[in-house]
């Protein structure tokens, strides 16, 4: 990929001092090979499970001699298992992601996000994976794990473009069915639907034993709705408008506010969500070291 693409939304600078954090899954992932992450099943690394009483058959080198000599019993050693996981990121393309300010459109945002993510899961061994939906699936891409693969991933990222419909409910759902192995799913989206519905979609992920986080990509002007005159508000996804006093919509507006966002972060406590509210105008790389931070084991 030609550096001037990637540079887009990578930025060499901050990628190298996230080098320094690992992506960290809250729970067993399912993989393929030996990695960094806990696995659901027993095997040989250093982290101690628990005992075990002895069976025939068993390896004598994993008996507790210790144990042995106090009970006059056999038991086993039992270890933690590591591989590595599948990362899923899913991009919401819709028309609202490409809202934005003087900081730029959130869909850039999110692409930043994404490609950051996608390139450090990447380097520490882990498979990668991307879903751009609008009203539909545009763009799947299944995880893998080659330097080869990423390129795929950032050419999918330059070449999408926000617009129609948003489609991340059925997106989401399709999703929890299709990743049949545990897998970190993190979402970027503004979260434009009803958060019942999303909050089905997070409760079918975690079903499935999917470690979800999700990115709530919020714009300063929608936080503050600080219009002072009236003005011709325009739905990016299907062309609609209306034309409004904001003084007189002002309260009603940011109460409503308050209680869709204060609803999507008891639903995502509730499911165990890993819930990220972001506005545009924070710097991506001190999101990003947050979010890593608060994954460590």
């Amino acid at each position: 990929m030609p550096a001037e693409v990637a540079s887009e939304f990578l930025d060499p600078h901050a990628l190298t001092r996230l080098l320094s954090l690992p992506l960290e899954a809250r729970g067993p992932m399912e993989g393929s090979v030996s990695g960094r992450h806990q696995s659901p099943h027993r095997g040989s690394s250093v982290e101690f499970a628990e005992y075990r009483k002895y069976v025939p058959g068993d390896d004598v080198r994993h008996v507790d001699w210790r144990v042995y000599a106090r009970s006059d019993r056999f038991y086993m050693k039992e270890f933690e298992a590591d591989t590595n996981l599948r990362c899923c990121l899913v991009l919401d393309a819709s028309g609202s992601m490409k809202f934005g300010g003087a900081h730029g459109t959130k869909f850039a945002y999110a692409r930043k996000l994404a490609g950051a993510l996608a390139y450090l899961a990447m380097h520490q061994g882990d498979a990668v994976g991307l879903a751009c939906c609008s009203a539909a699936v545009i763009r799947d891409i299944p995880p893998r794990r080659n330097a080869a693969h990423l390129k795929n991933i950032f050419g999918a990222l330059s070449e999408t473009n926000p617009g129609g419909a948003t489609g991340l409910v059925a997106a989401l759902h399709q999703i929890a069915e299709k990743v049949r192995r545990r897998a970190l799913v993190i979402v970027f989206s503004d979260l434009f639907a009803d958060p019942a519905a999303l909050l089905s979609c997070f409760q079918h992920l975690r079903f499935r034993k999917h470690d979800v986080a999700v990115f709530h990509l919020l714009d300063r002007a929608e936080m503050d709705f600080a219009f002072d005159r009236p003005t011709r508000f325009v739905d990016l996804e299907d062309g609609s408008s209306l034309l409004v006093e904001p003084g007189l919509i002002r309260e009603p507006y940011q109460e409503a506010l308050a209680r869709y966002l204060e609803r999507l972060k008891q639903g995502c406590r509730e499911y165990r969500v890993d819930y990220q509210r972001v506005t545009t105008d924070q710097e991506p790389e001190r999101v990003l070291a947050d979010f890593l931070v608060a994954r460590t084991r």
